[in-house]
């Protein structure tokens, strides 16, 4: 569905919602808009927005136009991407300028949390859609975040991703780590696959679990990249052997 992105110039608007980002967006259900997947090659390494904004600090001060051969995730917490002043939705256009060093982006993986609201999950949903449509138009690779919760959310959540394509997503956190936690993990994780048919599915953290050995099995490929801890914690045992 096409839709009339012009903000009408009146005395006093001001773009509250980021309505910029959607120029030439085609729509989905609940208005989420269609994030393509630019993706030229699977990234050779997945740093989070706090590693991009340390490498963009020391980087920055030797030569202004640096460029890396990785991708940014947001598979953080909200508070360290998300701020009301510097968060990467409240000052798009900076984080833009600091994304732009890098090949590209998994979208921000805005929280749906089961206990929060049902209007706030569908716009953060919304959220990674958007700002990963708008970093396309300007130029990054961009691959999809998928974030599920309970079984309602699956209503909106795959909606603007192409299917027979690619997606990621993380484990880092308490799905499916936790066992209490696996079998909405695995079910959310089926439903996409029958939904969107990937070819491949990136996923930031461990994929050694049997939900993703029987994906294998049904010829997805499967990409695991360590995750920050991960791989703080190799660096940790190597200094000591």
């Amino acid at each position: 569905m096409n839709k009339d992105n012009q903000i009408k110039k009146r005395k006093g608007l001001k773009d509250i919602w980021n309505a910029y980002m959607t120029e030439g967006a085609m729509y989905d259900d609940y208005d989420i808009l269609f994030c393509p997947t630019r993706l030229i090659a699977a990234p050779k390494l997945i740093y989070t927005w706090i590693e991009a904004l340390k490498i963009h600090k020391e980087m920055y001060k030797k030569n202004r136009n640096y460029k890396i051969d990785a991708f940014v995730c947001f598979y953080i917490f909200d508070q360290y991407f998300d701020g009301k002043i510097k968060g990467v939705w409240a000052d798009a256009k900076r984080a833009l300028k600091i994304l732009k060093h890098f090949k590209g982006i998994i979208t921000p993986d805005f929280s749906t949390y089961q206990d929060m609201p049902f209007p706030e999950k569908i716009r953060n949903t919304y959220r990674m859609r958007a700002f990963g449509y708008w970093c396309g138009k300007n130029g990054l690779e961009v691959v999809n975040n998928l974030r599920w919760g309970t079984r309602e959310t699956w209503d909106y959540c795959f909606c603007g991703i192409e299917k027979h394509s690619i997606f990621a997503i993380g484990t880092v956190g308490g799905s499916p780590r936790y066992l209490a936690d696996r079998e909405r993990f695995e079910q959310g994780l089926q439903e996409a696959v029958r939904r969107l048919c990937p070819h491949t599915i990136i996923v930031y953290g461990s994929a050694n679990y049997p939900c993703f050995e029987k994906l294998r099995e049904q010829g997805i490929r499967i990409l695991s990249y360590k995750s920050a801890t991960a791989n703080y914690y190799d660096r940790r045992r190597q200094e000591n052997e």
